[in-house]
């Protein structure tokens, strides 16, 4: 992508992270303290710039050896469809190919995108959850 920067940073200020959550209408982006704290624990923050502009991220939580989960992955809606999230999820790849596993939650149109990004169902799992969001 022609000069969008992919960099594992958690030097991300709470209004950048708020403007990339209400931009696609995460309900996470209404719990600003609560949000800005999880990602800035993750194990890892990947994010990509437009300049000083954040257009994407993505987070990971992980044991650091065997399992990592991905939680987050968000563009700006007119950064979409550019190849952004590929090259986020790639640098998550990098880090974490040998973990014995690698685990996300797809919803709706994102399930192509992981599908292509090599992951599949996990067997005859059901996702299960108590959540508090309401874009599901």
């Amino acid at each position: 992508m022609n000069g969008i920067l992919i960099v594992e940073t958690h030097d991300i200020s709470v209004e950048q992270i708020l403007e990339l959550y209400e931009a696609n209408h995460w309900s996470s982006a209404e719990k600003p303290t609560a949000l800005y704290k999880a990602l800035m624990n993750s194990h890892s923050l990947v994010s990509a710039w437009d300049g000083a502009k954040l257009v994407g991220l993505a987070n990971a939580i992980s044991d650091g050896h065997l399992m990592v989960y991905f939680p987050h992955l968000l563009v700006l809606p007119a950064y979409q469809g550019k190849g952004i999230g590929k090259l986020i999820m790639e640098r998550m790849e990098e880090k974490y190919r040998n973990f014995h596993m690698q685990m996300l939650t797809a919803d709706g149109e994102s399930v192509g995108f992981y599908e292509k990004m090599g992951f599949e169902k996990a067997g005859m799992t059901v996702p299960m959850w108590k959540y508090k969001g309401k874009e599901h």
